[in-house]
Protein backbone atom coordinates (compact mmCIF):
# COMPACT_ATOMS: atom_id res chain seq x y z
CA UNK A 1 0.00 0.00 0.00
CA UNK A 2 2.78 2.24 0.53
CA UNK A 3 3.28 3.19 -3.33
CA UNK A 4 -0.72 3.47 -3.64
CA UNK A 5 -1.70 7.82 -4.23
CA UNK A 6 -3.61 9.59 -1.15
CA UNK A 7 -6.36 9.89 -3.30
CA UNK A 8 -6.76 5.78 -3.73
CA UNK A 9 -5.84 5.76 0.27
CA UNK A 10 -8.54 7.57 0.94
CA UNK A 11 -10.81 5.40 -1.10
CA UNK A 12 -9.79 2.29 1.13
CA UNK A 13 -12.37 1.26 3.93
CA UNK A 14 -11.19 2.35 7.01
CA UNK A 15 -7.99 4.39 5.91
CA UNK A 16 -9.07 6.81 7.73
CA UNK A 17 -8.95 4.90 11.38
CA UNK A 18 -5.88 4.48 12.21
CA UNK A 19 -6.78 3.33 15.62
CA UNK A 20 -7.68 -0.10 14.29
CA UNK A 21 -4.36 -0.83 12.82
CA UNK A 22 -3.10 -0.12 16.80
CA UNK A 23 -5.67 -1.80 18.42
CA UNK A 24 -5.75 -5.26 16.39
CA UNK A 25 -2.64 -6.70 18.17
CA UNK A 26 -4.30 -5.85 21.58
CA UNK A 27 -7.42 -7.37 20.66
CA UNK A 28 -6.13 -10.53 19.09
CA UNK A 29 -4.01 -10.96 22.44
CA UNK A 30 -6.93 -10.35 24.87
CA UNK A 31 -9.55 -11.75 22.69
CA UNK A 32 -6.97 -15.01 22.01
CA UNK A 33 -5.79 -15.22 25.48
CA UNK A 34 -9.59 -14.95 27.21
CA UNK A 35 -11.13 -17.53 24.45
CA UNK A 36 -7.85 -19.85 25.00
CA UNK A 37 -8.68 -19.96 29.25
CA UNK A 38 -12.37 -20.58 28.49
CA UNK A 39 -12.07 -23.12 25.94
CA UNK A 40 -9.06 -24.74 28.64
CA UNK A 41 -11.58 -24.52 31.22
CA UNK A 42 -14.52 -26.35 29.27
CA UNK A 43 -12.21 -29.07 27.84
CA UNK A 44 -11.36 -29.87 31.39
CA UNK A 45 -14.35 -29.94 32.61
CA UNK A 46 -15.40 -31.95 29.59
CA UNK A 47 -12.48 -34.67 30.43
CA UNK A 48 -13.84 -34.67 34.03
CA UNK A 49 -17.24 -35.82 33.51
CA UNK A 50 -15.99 -38.68 30.92
CA UNK A 51 -13.56 -39.38 33.71
CA UNK A 52 -16.74 -39.28 36.32
CA UNK A 53 -20.11 -38.74 34.48
CA UNK A 54 -21.60 -37.64 37.46
CA UNK A 55 -19.34 -35.06 37.84
CA UNK A 56 -20.99 -31.62 37.90
CA UNK A 57 -19.36 -28.72 35.79
CA UNK A 58 -18.21 -25.76 37.84
CA UNK A 59 -20.14 -23.77 35.22
CA UNK A 60 -23.99 -25.67 35.50
CA UNK A 61 -24.84 -22.79 37.70
CA UNK A 62 -29.33 -23.02 37.06
CA UNK A 63 -31.01 -24.89 34.66
CA UNK A 64 -30.31 -22.51 31.94
CA UNK A 65 -26.50 -22.02 32.73
CA UNK A 66 -25.73 -24.89 32.31
CA UNK A 67 -22.81 -26.63 30.77
CA UNK A 68 -23.64 -30.02 31.68
CA UNK A 69 -26.44 -30.18 29.73
CA UNK A 70 -24.62 -28.45 26.83
CA UNK A 71 -22.06 -30.59 26.68
CA UNK A 72 -23.67 -33.52 26.44
CA UNK A 73 -25.31 -33.00 23.30
CA UNK A 74 -24.14 -33.54 19.68
CA UNK A 75 -23.84 -29.92 19.00
CA UNK A 76 -20.63 -30.38 21.58
CA UNK A 77 -19.07 -32.72 19.09
CA UNK A 78 -20.61 -30.71 15.69
CA UNK A 79 -17.06 -32.13 13.55
CA UNK A 80 -16.56 -35.24 15.82
CA UNK A 81 -14.27 -33.43 18.56
CA UNK A 82 -14.91 -31.86 21.30
CA UNK A 83 -15.76 -28.25 20.53
CA UNK A 84 -13.49 -26.94 22.84
CA UNK A 85 -10.86 -28.74 21.21
CA UNK A 86 -11.10 -26.53 18.11
CA UNK A 87 -11.49 -23.79 20.29
CA UNK A 88 -8.44 -24.39 22.17
CA UNK A 89 -6.63 -24.32 18.79
CA UNK A 90 -8.06 -21.43 17.35
CA UNK A 91 -7.41 -18.94 20.15
CA UNK A 92 -4.04 -20.18 20.32
CA UNK A 93 -3.17 -19.60 16.64
CA UNK A 94 -5.09 -16.04 17.24
CA UNK A 95 -3.11 -15.29 20.96
CA UNK A 96 0.24 -16.07 18.89
CA UNK A 97 -0.49 -13.93 16.00
CA UNK A 98 -1.48 -11.09 18.21
CA UNK A 99 2.31 -11.57 19.96
CA UNK A 100 3.90 -11.69 16.81
CA UNK A 101 2.59 -7.84 15.67
CA UNK A 102 3.65 -6.54 19.25
CA UNK A 103 6.67 -7.62 18.79
CA UNK A 104 6.82 -6.22 15.32
CA UNK A 105 6.12 -8.98 12.45
CA UNK A 106 4.37 -8.40 9.46
CA UNK A 107 2.74 -10.99 7.52
CA UNK A 108 1.70 -11.58 4.01
CA UNK A 109 -1.38 -10.99 2.49
CA UNK A 110 -2.49 -14.77 2.24
CA UNK A 111 -1.37 -14.71 6.05
CA UNK A 112 -4.13 -12.51 6.50
CA UNK A 113 -6.75 -14.17 4.36
CA UNK A 114 -6.14 -17.57 6.22
CA UNK A 115 -6.76 -15.43 9.81
CA UNK A 116 -10.14 -13.67 7.64
CA UNK A 117 -11.12 -17.26 6.99
CA UNK A 118 -10.95 -18.87 10.31
CA UNK A 119 -12.33 -15.95 12.23
CA UNK A 120 -15.06 -16.44 9.71
CA UNK A 121 -15.35 -19.62 10.40
CA UNK A 122 -15.39 -18.86 13.98
CA UNK A 123 -18.22 -16.10 14.06
CA UNK A 124 -20.56 -18.23 12.03
CA UNK A 125 -19.72 -21.43 13.82
CA UNK A 126 -20.32 -19.50 17.26
CA UNK A 127 -24.01 -17.77 15.59
CA UNK A 128 -25.06 -21.56 14.87
CA UNK A 129 -24.12 -22.61 18.25
CA UNK A 130 -25.87 -19.53 20.32
CA UNK A 131 -28.68 -20.46 17.93
CA UNK A 132 -28.40 -24.37 19.05
CA UNK A 133 -28.37 -23.33 22.14
CA UNK A 134 -31.36 -20.90 22.31
CA UNK A 135 -33.77 -22.94 20.29
CA UNK A 136 -32.71 -26.45 20.43
CA UNK A 137 -30.75 -27.53 23.75
CA UNK A 138 -32.40 -24.63 25.51
CA UNK A 139 -29.61 -23.89 27.76
CA UNK A 140 -26.33 -21.44 28.13
CA UNK A 141 -22.92 -22.91 28.86
CA UNK A 142 -21.32 -19.71 30.79
CA UNK A 143 -17.63 -20.90 29.40
CA UNK A 144 -19.14 -20.77 26.16
CA UNK A 145 -20.66 -17.21 25.73
CA UNK A 146 -17.34 -16.17 27.05
CA UNK A 147 -16.06 -17.76 23.54
CA UNK A 148 -18.91 -15.84 21.42
CA UNK A 149 -18.11 -12.96 23.37
CA UNK A 150 -14.33 -12.91 22.17
CA UNK A 151 -15.49 -14.13 18.66
CA UNK A 152 -17.16 -11.32 17.88
CA UNK A 153 -15.10 -9.07 17.66
CA UNK A 154 -12.17 -10.42 16.99
CA UNK A 155 -13.94 -11.33 13.84
CA UNK A 156 -14.96 -8.01 13.30
CA UNK A 157 -11.77 -6.23 13.66
CA UNK A 158 -9.86 -8.93 11.84
CA UNK A 159 -12.60 -7.91 8.82
CA UNK A 160 -11.76 -4.03 9.59
CA UNK A 161 -8.25 -4.12 9.24
CA UNK A 162 -8.02 -6.74 6.09
CA UNK A 163 -10.16 -4.12 4.43
CA UNK A 164 -7.98 -1.28 5.31
CA UNK A 165 -5.11 -2.41 4.65
CA UNK A 166 -6.61 -3.97 0.91
CA UNK A 167 -6.10 -7.63 1.91
CA UNK A 168 -9.99 -7.56 1.65
CA UNK A 169 -11.26 -5.61 -1.83
CA UNK A 170 -14.75 -4.25 -2.68
CA UNK A 171 -16.20 -3.32 -4.99
CA UNK A 172 -15.45 0.35 -5.44
CA UNK A 173 -19.50 1.41 -4.99
CA UNK A 174 -19.63 -0.63 -1.28
CA UNK A 175 -16.17 1.18 -0.29
CA UNK A 176 -18.26 4.47 1.27
CA UNK A 177 -20.68 2.01 2.95
CA UNK A 178 -17.95 0.02 4.45
CA UNK A 179 -15.78 3.24 5.21
CA UNK A 180 -18.52 4.42 7.62
CA UNK A 181 -18.85 0.78 9.45
CA UNK A 182 -15.24 0.92 9.75
CA UNK A 183 -15.62 4.66 11.04
CA UNK A 184 -18.42 3.97 13.79
CA UNK A 185 -16.69 0.13 14.58
CA UNK A 186 -17.80 0.43 18.27
CA UNK A 187 -21.18 1.84 17.41
CA UNK A 188 -21.62 -1.80 15.38
CA UNK A 189 -20.01 -3.95 17.68
CA UNK A 190 -22.68 -2.82 20.75
CA UNK A 191 -25.21 -3.33 18.29
CA UNK A 192 -24.64 -6.58 17.37
CA UNK A 193 -24.19 -7.51 21.15
CA UNK A 194 -27.70 -5.62 22.18
CA UNK A 195 -28.87 -7.37 19.24
CA UNK A 196 -27.30 -11.05 20.82
CA UNK A 197 -28.63 -9.88 24.05
CA UNK A 198 -32.17 -9.70 23.09
CA UNK A 199 -32.32 -12.99 21.86
CA UNK A 200 -30.81 -14.20 24.80
CA UNK A 201 -33.46 -12.61 26.34
CA UNK A 202 -36.58 -13.27 24.71
CA UNK A 203 -35.49 -17.32 24.58
CA UNK A 204 -35.58 -17.49 28.28
CA UNK A 205 -38.07 -14.65 29.03
CA UNK A 206 -39.90 -17.11 30.92
CA UNK A 207 -37.48 -17.89 33.02
CA UNK A 208 -35.08 -14.70 33.95
CA UNK A 209 -38.81 -13.15 34.59
CA UNK A 210 -39.18 -15.56 37.54
CA UNK A 211 -35.34 -14.67 38.79
CA UNK A 212 -37.02 -10.72 38.75
CA UNK A 213 -39.97 -11.43 40.58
Amino acid sequence: MSGTRASDRAAVPGSDVPVIGRALPWILVAGGGIGLLAAAALLVEKMLVLDDPGHTPACSIDPVLSCGSVMNTPQAEAFGVPNPLIGVAGFAVVLTVGAGLLAGARFARWFWWGLQAGTLFGAAFVHWLIFQSLYRIGALCPYCMVVWAVTVPLFWYVTLYNLREGHLRLPRALNPAAGVLSRNHTVVLTLWFLGLGVVIWQAFQVYWSTLLQ
